[in-house]
């Protein structure tokens, strides 16, 4: 279960950017048709893109909080979920339009988490500010930009994924510290929610997801510094530690998807890499391609 010598773990320079770190680094996004990774900082308002050719960093400040962007496959730029809902989102120029507000009852809660499925729809959950209270809301946002709410009851929603053959869907809750699955099926419904992984205490907090193309399920661990892979039977596989205790999310990038990048987060800790993002290298594994928003 643990990482192999040739794994090494290596800081993010950020030439360009006038930020080193993260308050809450967060939706770790790998575009193949801009061949750069982007990323959120979600207390710090902000949008960051690593251009892996020149490994220059750009940064962008937008006007709420905001949990992650997603490709879109016909229209420019992205759809993105900020505190107050889903929007458009372009870079160059810089827009951010609202389109709409799945929880205008609930104005403590913000969007925290999100995945495209390969029929185009978006899968986000929400969460309450304080992190404790239950009111977060797990929804599918459909290409035509209506959404509809596919499960309730979540404290800190977390990490949507679709497994490699694409019959589950893991989503968490991590104040529970529980990961979730539902069975995925073609037409976008999904199955009763069912528990894949309790995490014991001394293994933090599920955070973020990914999966690679062997079928394993990645996931970063708040509070222990490290992520790990699991099998679909809950077994894990490797764990690989960081130099930062609130390791937030992950993904696999580059042209071949064997590159794993890391985010974590500096906001209530004292650590010289807390909030940097990191690259993992030598794991022996790819990841899948990223899907677009169908709308």
């Amino acid at each position: 279960m643990t990482a192999t010598d040739t794994i090494q773990v290596v800081p993010v320079a950020r030439p360009g950017a006038m930020h080193t770190r993260d308050l809450l680094g967060e939706g770790l996004l790998w575009s193949a048709r801009q061949q750069a990774l982007f990323w959120v900082d979600i207390i710090g308002q902000r949008i960051n893109r690593l251009d892996l050719a020149s490994g220059l960093v750009a940064e962008w400040d937008v006007p709420d909080m905001i949990g992650w962007v997603l490709e879109r496959e016909s229209g420019p730029g992205f759809i993105a979920g900020l505190r107050g809902g889903f929007a458009t989102i372009t870079l160059e120029p810089f827009s951010c339009v609202l389109i709409g507000a799945p929880e205008p009852d609930l104005p403590r809660n913000r969007m925290n988490d999100a995945m495209v499925c390969p029929r185009g729809s978006i899968w986000a959950g929400t969460m309450n500010m304080d992190g404790e209270t239950p009111t977060g809301h797990f929804y599918r946002l459909d290409p035509d930009l209506s959404w509809s709410r596919v499960d309730s009851g979540y404290r800190i929603a977390n990490g949507p994924v679709l497994s490699a053959d694409g019959q589950w869907l893991y989503h968490t809750d991590s104040a529970l510290g529980r990961v979730y699955r539902f069975a995925y099926r073609g037409d976008g419904t999904l199955g009763p929610r069912e528990t894949f992984l309790d995490f014991p205490e001394s293994w933090g907090s599920p955070d973020g997801m990914t999966i690679d193309s062997q079928g394993g399920i990645w996931i970063a661990h708040w509070g222990v510094g490290c992520v790990s892979r699991f099998l679909a039977d809950g077994t894990r596989t490797h764990c690989i530690d960081l130099p930062a205790s609130q390791i937030t999310n992950l993904a696999f990038a580059g042209e071949n998807l064997d590159r794993l990048f890391v985010s974590s987060a500096a906001d209530g800790v004292d650590e010289a890499q807390g909030g940097v993002l990191f690259e993992v290298t030598g794991t022996g594994f790819r990841g899948c391609p990223t899907p677009r928003f169908g709308g």
